[in-house]
């Protein structure tokens, strides 16, 4: 059996070890938004446990993203 692993699927797992080891704080904005992306791109429908982690682990990035807005100064309008 050949276990064919693309490279987003090595990012996010890189990036996922980066967060369980020192968590979200480590990443900057650009590495936040590009781990949102990579979680809310797999599929986890055949696991309900996995999918309900990947929707907290998916409220955490987009809290730390804010943070991130917000401690930078830049005023974040949901009004479009």
């Amino acid at each position: 059996m050949v276990n064919i692993t693309s490279d987003d699927d090595i990012e996010r797992i890189e990036l996922l070890d980066m967060v369980l080891k020192k968590g979200l704080k480590v990443l900057t904005r650009l590495q936040l938004e590009r781990l949102h992306m990579l979680v809310e791109k797999k599929d986890y429908s055949n696991n309900k446990k996995a999918q309900r982690s990947k929707i907290k682990l998916l409220k955490q990035i987009s809290r730390a993203i804010y943070d991130s807005y917000e401690k930078d100064g830049f005023a974040i309008n949901n009004n479009r």
